[in-house]
């Protein structure tokens, strides 16, 4: 075995953590054993869209797996209304203990039962992990008896006592609330390995704020910024254009949960200039979109329309200043506000006149008044100013990029900019030309280039800017479509102006070839290599299916928000990749936290076995497994190198 002198400087700091031939070894055995384990469980998760309550069921069930294993590990030895509140218990179990206590007379005996079935499915849970990987889920107060518990059975008579008095002492000792409870955030820890959330985690539904909350907490994920994520984002680093996106659609959808409540955003001075402005207006074409536990009085209704109207004609004008400053965009066209004729009460689109449906703009059409300007000045402070907000950005960013590779497959949000023919699109940026994996890891670069104080200023500045752009850009990679129709739908008759041509990649991606071409311009490789994203709802209740391109490609947008339920007829999907293979799980609309509580109400979902392995997957067969035979091998040359007498040993 060749040494080389780079060798050498590397194998004399491995030796600093395995300072003898027998740490070297015991890593060795430790590496080689993980390799055999089953490969851990993956979820992907699209379009989450601020739906915090099915969000969290979704991640406290693990998508299902949960009630499927309570299933399997007690059959017909208890009834199907004791499964239910067993799994009840898991997903919320402080909540649940309080129920219980309230109506059972006996709770030791019933502390005794559930204790031991908890264990159960602890032990089915975590069996697929190593004791030290367990070891670091468990909480520190319960660890050594967790543990205990874990590896010890019942069914055995030298071992049955001991077992019995652990219990039992916790019961004693008041501690079987505190215990099951770590128990069940044990079990929902063990059953999701790792975390995949294909983007767009903002907008439309009440708790993003929160999602985030449960997202810091969360133990292994990772995220593929989505458009809605990135409109956030670029609130968050000070672009006004984006400032007022996010503020018109939480004004279209009445939901200023997020903004308020999450954020401290203070919308006060925008009520006060819209009521001011466009007291006179009914604002009809501006009513907000109601979701169905959305209620609000007339009042109230009216002076949301008029805020949405208010921002509305802001941000038409904050994004023509950013379309004119660049030219290269070739988006001045989408400067629709001043080609308002308020004589004709029309606007003209290439060359053509179109009827609006409205043309009140007391503020005029081009640039932003003085009271607009003060607006926007309070409105760009708060949003600056909001440390929670700057925290879950930080969060997004640090766990997130345009793309990952993972396992063989390759993760996005929304598309890959292609040409007609389905080769890949060249973008260009700041005078350079980039394409598929090239042109998601400069925009990368630029998203975070916005938030690093060391970047160069007119850097600095265009990353600002582009935020937009990749909201609405027609070559943005999270958006991809000939045009963004929010003035149109708000203002014109002609319902013809309101289409969105897709990209390319959208009515290619059911094409074999072109999925490969795609997979290889990403360097991924393998029999088994897939293209997962979501972006665009799937039509489940019209028959459209989310497997596309001979499964080389599955979409997994299945309408996690309330607004888009009616169109997709589902309640999202959840992508589960275990050691058996794929299994697409589709969920029915989730009721309520309180419901899943007090009934027990669970969400339904159904399974579809989108692809099976021919044998169990193990760590060996995954990225983490080529990680650790290279660790291997670089291990084994460290013990070539202790026992040639090339690197002394350090005892003592």
């Amino acid at each position: 075995m060749n040494i080389t002198t780079d060798d050498m400087h590397y194998l004399n700091l491995l030796s600093q953590s395995f300072p003898t031939v027998a740490d070297a070894a015991k890593e060795i055995i430790n590496l080689e054993a993980i390799m055999n384990l089953p490969k851990g469980t993956e979820h992907f998760l699209a379009d989450i869209h601020g739906e915090n309550e099915a969000f969290e069921h979704v991640l406290k069930n693990a998508s299902g797996n949960i009630k499927r294993k309570v299933g399997e590990i007690f059959g017909n030895s208890i009834r199907e209304s004791e499964k239910k509140e067993l799994c009840t218990l898991i997903y919320y179990p402080e909540q649940k203990l309080e129920l219980v206590k309230a109506v059972d007379d006996d709770i030791d005996d019933w502390y005794h039962i559930t204790i031991h079935q908890l264990v159960r499915v602890c032990r089915e849970v975590s069996s697929k992990y190593t004791r030290s990987k367990v070891r670091k889920a468990l909480p520190e107060e319960f660890s050594y008896i967790i543990e205990e518990l874990l590896h010890e059975r019942t069914d055995d008579q030298d071992k049955a006592a001991y077992v019995a008095v652990i219990v039992d002492t916790i019961i004693s000792t008041g501690r079987a609330d505190d215990f099951i409870c770590a128990l069940c955030n044990v079990i929902q820890r063990l059953a999701i390995d790792q975390l995949h959330i294909l983007g767009d985690i903002y907008d439309r539904g009440p708790g993003a704020h929160i999602i985030m909350d449960v997202m810091r907490r969360h133990q292994s994920w990772d995220i593929q910024w989505g458009n809605h994520d990135m409109l956030w984002m670029g609130a968050c680093a000070g672009n006004d254009a984006c400032i007022c996106n996010v503020l018109r659609l939480s004004l279209r959808y009445a939901n200023l949960a997020t903004l308020e409540d999450g954020y401290g955003i203070n919308l006060l001075p925008l009520a006060t200039f819209a009521l001011e402005t466009y007291g006179n207006d009914p604002c009809t074409e501006f009513v907000p979109r109601l979701l169905k536990d959305t209620k609000l009085d007339e009042k109230t209704l009216l002076l949301t329309a008029k805020m949405h109207k208010a921002i509305s004609v802001i941000q038409f004008k904050e994004e023509a200043r950013i379309f004119h400053r660049r030219p290269e965009w070739m988006m001045e066209d989408r400067c629709l506000l001043e080609a308002v004729d308020t004589a004709t009460q029309t606007c003209v689109i290439g060359g053509v006149a179109y009827q609006m449906k409205s043309c009140n703009f007391p503020t005029g059409l081009t640039d932003l008044t003085p009271e607009e300007t003060e607006l926007m000045q309070k409105l760009h402070h708060s949003f600056r100013v909001s440390e929670k907000l700057r925290k879950h950005i930080r969060t997004i960013l640090s766990h997130g990029c345009m793309y990952n590779i993972c396992n063989q497959n390759l993760l996005f949000h929304a598309s890959v900019p292609l040409n007609d023919d389905g080769s890949l699109k060249d973008v260009e940026i700041l005078g350079q030309h980039y394409q598929g994996k090239a042109l998601m890891t400069y925009i990368g670069q630029l998203v975070r280039a916005a938030f690093e104080n060391d970047t160069e200023q007119e850097l600095k500045a265009y990353a600002k800017d582009y935020f937009l752009y990749l909201w609405c850009g027609k070559d943005s990679p999270l958006f991809d479509k000939s045009k963004m129709a929010t003035f149109e739908r708000y203002f014109l008759s002609d319902k013809d102006t309101y289409k969105e041509e897709k990209g390319a990649y959208f009515r290619l991606r059911d094409n074999a070839e072109v999925c490969d071409r795609i997979l290889d311009a990403f360097g991924v490789s393998g029999k088994n290599r897939h293209i997962i994203n979501g972006h665009v709802p799937v039509h489940a209740s019209k028959g459209e299916n989310p497997i596309k391109a001979g499964g080389r490609l599955m979409v997994i947008d299945g309408g996690f928000s309330e607004a888009y339920h009616s169109e997709t007829g589902i309640a999202g999907y959840t992508l589960v990749y275990h050691s058996r293979g794929f299994e697409l799980v589709q969920h029915e609309p989730f009721t309520s936290t309180k419901d899943a509580i007090i009934r027990g109400t669970d969400i339904k979902s159904t399974t579809q076995i989108v692809e099976m392995s021919a044998h169990r997957m193990l760590v060996a067969d995954t990225d983490k497994g080529r990680e650790l035979r290279e660790q291997v091998a670089d291990l084994r040359q460290l013990l070539h190198a202790y026992r040639h007498g090339i690197i002394k040993e350090k005892r003592g």
